[in-house]
């Protein structure tokens, strides 16, 4: 096992890597910006390196000073954690040609999964559905315009170089086609470098279903189950679960077989996810993007399946085989994970930096939270504005919903807005409850709330808010006059002194 590894990370997950680090003897260094020199994760570290100023892309995202700090504290491996450089094959060549090991998979895994394109071919030639579509980037608005009226609208133009909702967008008719290209190649030019566009037909209210896999470098390769992930806003998940309320064994079967398929068509080794659309309608499913990485919604899997995927990671890092078989694989119980943003769920999601005032996390049976703040934490606006993950466990789907409510009713954010409230709101809608789920979730459940309706959470909040606000005008009230009283006080002490040296005066003159 290595000795020492740096984390090429910050926030939550580099504090999850920290604690498997922990448990395996391994001394973990942290890397940092200027803006997070205070942060949870580097007092947590053994070890901590400044890479650079607030700006991601001059500190987590400068390849040569982080692989510079790696190699100037002797660590052995590099973790890359998820987000930044996690899925960069420049960042993981830099690694393996200081003589370091990077913790995920090899290079030319990571170049075909990288491209949407290539992606989509890989998908293909290893007989797995992937959505009707082009498989090469649009060359030209012309070729777009064409490719569209061949497959019929709604389609969807993708950035082929990334994910994360930058660069896509859904166009429905023709008229909005070319606003949508120019736009999608900006977005994608800006995101990540690379203005290449795809074109897929637009699969109507497709849940997202993901695969997690894990590779070894022997060629063995399993599937560890689904994940529903179909809550999103702006085509990020904010709620996951395992297993999907779908509930369909032969559908875990055969969308694992397909992931595992994906895995052995580029030799993958370590914690990968392959995410498919699912058609509630046709039951049928499609390849849309492979993850080559550890994902933000790993502990739901590691819940229901007792497996801890980051210290897998570590030892197919270091040449062993894969701990577990196929078969050993077992699914026990429900989880579902809220990612608890720093947004403002009124104002369409918008980031909510600040100062985090007070901070109380809910605890017992079933509960599990992935933090990488404390009270006091500053909330920074350089960066993703994600604070913790709230995952529970329960025996069955409804069980866990029952856990979550009442872990979101004890969980306390004040300091900044979170979007603790809508998840309150969320979990007692009868659409999320009966497991009707889709990737538009959140515009109809928007639809369908009432302006003037609050659940017992949002009654217990504004309860909680108003007892606050009426403590504070007491203790307001008590201090001005307190301050009044100070005042008459010092006002007599003044109107004293400016006497007393008169009449001292006065005696002194007569004497």
């Amino acid at each position: 096992m290595f000795r020492k590894v740096l984390i090429a990370n910050r926030g939550e997950i580099a504090i999850r890597i920290i604690r498997t680090c922990r448990e395996l003897g391994i001394r973990a260094v942290a890397i940092y910006s200027e803006a997070d020199a205070e942060s949870l994760h580097v007092r947590m570290a053994d070890e901590a390196v400044c890479v650079g100023p607030a700006s991601s892309s001059q500190s987590y995202l400068k390849i040569n000073t982080i692989v510079a700090a790696a190699k100037a504290v002797n660590a052995e491996a590099v973790h890359p954690g998820y987000g930044f450089l996690a899925e960069s094959a420049e960042f993981a060549s830099a690694v393996t040609s200081a003589g370091l090991t990077f913790i995920g998979p090899d290079t030319e895994a990571m170049d075909i999964m990288g491209s949407k394109t290539s992606a989509r071919r890989a998908a293909l030639e290893a007989g797995v559905p992937i959505v009707p579509g082009t498989v090469e980037p649009l060359q030209s608005f012309e070729e777009a315009n064409e490719t569209a009226e061949k497959f019929g609208y709604p389609v969807m133009l993708k950035a082929a170089a990334g994910g994360g909702g930058k660069g896509m967008r859904l166009v429905t008719d023709n008229a909005d086609l070319r606003s949508a290209f120019e736009t999608a190649r900006t977005e994608a030019a800006a995101a990540f470098g690379d203005s290449s566009l795809y074109l897929e037909k637009a699969v109507e209210r497709p849940r997202h279903i993901e695969i997690q896999i894990f590779g070894d470098t022997h060629g063995n390769v399993v599937h560890l189950g689904e994940r529903e992930c179909s809550i999103q806003r702006r085509h990020q998940k904010v709620i996951e679960e395992c297993p999907s309320p779908i509930n369909d064994p032969d559908l875990r079967r055969r969308m694992g077989e397909a992931a595992v398929k994906m895995g052995r068509a580029v030799s993958y080794t370590g914690a990968g996810t392959v995410e498919f659309l699912f058609s509630d309608a046709t039951r049928e499913f499609y390849f849309l993007e492979m993850n080559t990485r550890l994902q933000v919604e790993h502990p739901v899997t590691e819940l229901v399946t007792g497996r801890d995927l980051v210290r897998e990671q570590f030892l197919v890092a270091t040449g062993e085989r894969l701990s577990f078989k196929q078969e050993d694989i077992d699914w026990q119980g429900h989880a579902i994970e809220c990612r608890i943003y720093a947004e403002d769920p009124a104002n369409n999601f918008f980031p909510s930096p600040g100062a985090i005032t007070h901070l109380q996390e809910p605890a017992g049976p079933g509960i599990r939270i992935d933090s990488g703040v404390t009270r006091l934490s500053e909330v920074s606006i350089h960066y993703d504005p994600m604070i913790a993950k709230l995952a529970v466990w329960g025996r069955t789907r409804g069980e866990a919903i029952a856990r979550l409510r009442r872990a979101l009713d004890e969980y306390e954010v004040s300091g900044i807005t979170t979007t603790l409230p809508f998840f309150r709101e969320v979990v007692r809608d009868e659409e999320f409850i009966a497991g009707r789920l889709d990737t538009g979730f959140i515009a109809r459940f928007n639809e369908r709330r009432k302006p003037d309706a609050q659940t017992p959470a949002i009654e217990a909040d504004l309860a909680v808010i108003a007892a606050a606000l009426s403590y504070g005008a007491r203790q307001q009230q008590a201090l001005v006059q307190a301050a009044t009283n100070s005042r008459w006080k010092m006002a007599g002490r003044n109107a004293a002194l400016k006497v007393q040296p008169q009449q001292t005066s006065s005696k002194w003159r007569k004497s």
